[in-house]
């Protein structure tokens, strides 16, 4: 372990997460500090491997991000109030909810000097069907605890509606210290462009299977458009599991069916699939950061249809370099109309491709967003 520079403390709720989202920072920050991790039990392999490459300190916990156990959590913050004494971290970087909220107390407590929770989105708990909800009510009363204002707080949004909407809520004040980078970044090295295929044209959405990401909205666009193309190909990537808000077990049935899409399920590698695809979409209205498959997809060339939504409509140029389109959310009709564009006129996908690389490189390259995350931590 590298013995130089500051102790730094990095908390998520998903293993994959951190290779995935956080590899490029993290080799960036082994170079001058010890790096430190404590995650959900890693299941990939590789992701332990390049951490043990990488020198990095690991610590494991049984967190399940997605689920609700009181016992589960109090063990968890017995686990993490324990490892920041032992660590006495210089500076801790949660994100996520659950390591946001609970690790954010610990450390205030533990004094940590630099403490810099990301929200990577605020998730189905500020859209409007979760406003009134028991858990939702809990979270943002925890959040705006969690988040009280302290001279060593920083607190990083990947999009200003966020940072908005927990000022109209309360949860912050004009008075807190807060940046706003660029999502997580893209390794444009990592998704290399590849032409689109225009003359078979195909959709791919990369989403978890819950209803806010417009998992319905998506099907129904696909069913709607193979009754006049049935040879067009619909494909989804992503997870199936327990959440608070997963789809019904009735569409998920019809999706595994493999009628109108055809599941992929979990991938590890999702850049062989966004190139077999002419066109990416996400019609989510989630409360996302800045949805990275989409990021991705822009690397690699791909035109996007996507939610005019928190997060999402970061991701659409104006429409002097168009690189694709926002829909209104819900809306499947708008949306079967942008899917009929691109079937329509086919050389808008390589072109819409084009400006979506080039938008991608002006703002989301990972080194620029680690550059500015560099100096929200005052590591530079």
């Amino acid at each position: 372990m590298n013995k130089t520079g500051q102790r730094i403390l990095i908390v998520c709720d998903s293993s994959r997460s951190l290779m995935d989202f956080r590899g490029k920072l993290i080799e960036q920050l082994v170079q001058h500090h010890e790096v430190y991790v404590f995650t959900p039990r890693i299941t990939q392999q590789s992701v332990r491997e390049k951490l043990a490459l990488l020198k990095v300190g690991v610590y494991e916990n049984e967190l399940d991000g997605s689920n609700v156990s009181v016992f589960s959590d109090i063990r968890y913050i017995i686990q993490l109030y324990k490892l920041i004494k032992k660590l006495r971290p210089d500076v801790f970087f949660p994100y996520t909810f659950k390591p946001v909220i609970y690790g954010t107390v610990l450390a205030k407590l533990c004094r940590v000097k630099k403490i810099t929770p990301m929200l990577t989105g605020l998730g189905y708990n500020f859209t409007p069907n979760a406003k009134k909800g028991l858990l939702s009510n809990i979270t943002r009363k925890l959040l705006k605890f969690s988040l009280m204002n302290n001279r060593r707080l920083r607190i990083i949004f990947q999009n200003k509606d966020d940072y908005q909407t927990l000022l109209q809520h309360k949860i912050l004040t004009a008075k807190h210290k807060v940046a706003v980078v660029n999502g997580s970044g893209v390794d444009l090295e990592h998704y290399e462009y590849a032409p689109p295929d225009i003359k078979n044209v195909s959709f791919l959405m990369i989403s978890r299977l819950i209803n806010a990401k417009g998992i319905y909205e998506y099907y129904e666009a696909a069913r709607n458009i193979r009754l006049q193309h049935p040879n067009i190909q619909f494909k989804l990537i992503g997870a199936y599991g327990s959440n608070v808000d997963t789809i019904s077990n009735e569409l998920y049935s019809k999706i595994k069916s493999g009628k109108t899409i055809t599941y992929l399920g979990e991938v590890d590698d999702v850049r062989p699939h966004i190139k077999d695809a002419s066109v990416v979409v996400l019609p989510s209205y989630y409360g996302e950061g800045i949805p990275r498959c989409l990021l991705e997809s822009m690397a690699m060339g791909r035109a996007i249809i996507t939610s005019d939504s928190v997060g999402c409509r970061e991701t659409i140029e104006s429409a002097l370099a168009a690189n694709g389109f926002l829909v209104p959310v819900k809306n499947v009709t708008e949306l079967v109309s942008k899917m009929k564009f691109y079937l329509s006129n086919s050389n808008a996908i390589s072109s819409n491709g084009v400006n979506g690389l080039a938008f991608a490189r002006k703002k989301f390259d990972v080194n620029l967003v680690n550059a500015e995350m560099l100096k929200i931590m005052q590591l530079n």
